[in-house]
């Protein structure tokens, strides 16, 4: 979760994972988009002497869809190459770095960034530095200042990072993964125990994060800033990818990629591919585009996750267990957006392709007082309208899954009193959320974390 080990292959591939993808306007630049995308699950922060990094033979993208169509109308591709300083050292740093240029960095990485749309490249920058990890408070003595160092200003009002960020995403993996426990309803588990506060599974983690900021009218079907949320002009679908070539040869040990690129993991809507694809077509979704999930709607018409709440908590869910019609509130907000007259001057309607992505109305502004419960909370801002960082998603899936959702489109349904109170218990209990970007917070530093205690940066 959201998708840090959700598919067999990928999972050994951490590289090339993609963890989370977030989008959302900008709150402290209203005329630009956020998008975030997150790489390399569960990173240990004292991981050394081999740090980690992004994989110079992976190539990232970060991808919008404008046409209705489910496919890239506009791509951003990142492409990272390391060097080597100090070639008789193995020390990742011989001494504190002060600097994103500091030669006491003995393993910088760079990267270019080249926007193609509609099948034309143009490479908008090259050679922008990546920050260090945060080694610790000697190697790495100001971290903030040496991440603020790598925030790089392409064009007009763009920005782009990439680098180590604390995990944002939060959510009691030991106790999910545990038959479904959810600890705060535990005591009415088919196996039950006391109830508890959640334990968030993240804690501790670091992810290498891609972060791009450019105007609304960057990524408009027509190059324009919508102003009417009822516009079908205003909605964007998001996700990211990456991809290696397609061999691989060993020579001397030394891994030789050839071959054209080919996509090996995706994402747009968090626990997609997590919780609802089932495992042996987890890494065939993986390498497909979205235009082409309709064939796996059946699997969000009725996921496999609904038939198990009312079955591991036996008399909370009999609605649920009784409702037998396809899940159409569940396909309108992970597969097609959803439509206008749903909720009242609303929609991120994309068309009737089905395609998993994160759709965002460019057209809603930030809220002023966001509540991390998004859209099902009233606040149209957030989730499932784009995600922002501190968007509560387990909580809302879990309650959208139990069914809180499904009068959406069907009236005539009264969900379960527990699908309206459902959650895993958790927060963010890494780095405190930024208010400007990149937004994710400082990762936690090395020497600072203990292992099983809370990180520290």
């Amino acid at each position: 979760m959201s998708s840090h080990r959700e598919a067999p292959e990928i999972s050994k591939d951490p590289v090339a994972d993609n963890t989370d993808v977030y989008a959302f306007v900008s709150p402290d630049k209203p005329d630009t988009v956020t998008i975030i995308a997150n790489f390399i699950p569960f990173q240990n922060p004292y991981g050394g002497p081999n740090f980690y990094e992004f994989g110079d033979d992976v190539l990232y993208q970060l991808h919008i869809s404008n046409s209705g169509t489910g496919q890239a109308d506009i791509s951003y591709q990142f492409r990272f190459h390391a060097e080597i300083r100090n070639k008789k050292t193995f020390l990742y740093n011989t001494g504190p770095i002060s600097s994103i240029k500091d030669p006491n960095w003995n393993r910088p990485q760079f990267y270019s960034v080249t926007r193609v749309d509609h099948g034309r490249s143009r490479i908008l920058a090259r050679n922008l530095a990546a920050p260090p990890v945060n080694v610790g408070i000697r190697s790495t003595p100001n971290y903030a200042k040496l991440a603020g160092q790598a925030i790089h200003t392409i064009g007009t009002n763009r920005k782009v990072f990439a680098g180590q960020r604390a995990d944002g995403f939060f959510a009691d993996l030991g106790s999910i993964f545990d038959l479904g426990t959810l600890r705060p309803f535990q005591m009415a588990h088919l196996i039950p125990s006391a109830a508890a506060m959640g334990v968030n599974g993240l804690q501790g983690s670091n992810v290498h994060t891609i972060a791009l900021q450019v105007p609304i009218s960057d990524l408009t079907r027509d190059g324009r800033r919508p102003k009417d949320v009822l516009d079908a002009k205003s909605v964007i679908g998001v996700y990211a990818s990456a991809s290696r070539q397609q061999s691989k040869i060993l020579d001397g040990g030394v891994p030789v990629w050839h071959g054209p690129y080919k996509q090996v993991s995706r994402l747009g809507n968090p626990l997609f591919n997590e919780v609802i694809v089932p495992m042996a077509e987890k890494d065939k979704w993986n390498s497909l585009p979205p235009s082409g999930d309709k064939r796996f709607a059946g699997y969000v018409t009725k996921p496999e996750l609904a038939g198990l709440l009312p079955v591991l908590y036996p008399g909370v869910f009999p609605r649920l267990a009784a409702y037998k019609k396809p899940r159409a509130d569940l396909a309108a907000i992970l597969l097609t957006g959803i439509p206008k007259g749903v909720v009242p001057g609303f929609q991120n309607y994309t068309g009737p392709v089905q395609a998993d992505m994160l759709r965002l109305n460019v057209a809603v502004p930030p809220a002023k007082s966001p509540n991390p419960l998004g859209l099902v909370a009233g606040d149209a801002a957030g989730f499932p309208n784009g995600r922002r960082v501190f968007d509560d998603v387990v909580t809302v899936e879990l309650r959208a899954v139990a069914g809180l959702t499904i009068p959406l489109v069907d009236p005539a349904f009264t969900p379960d009193d527990a699908a309206g109170a459902i959650k895993d218990g958790t927060s963010n209990t890494n780095s405190d959320y930024l208010k400007w970007f990149p937004y994710l917070g400082t990762p936690a530093g090395g020497y600072s974390s203990k292992p099983g205690m809370p990180a520290v940066s």
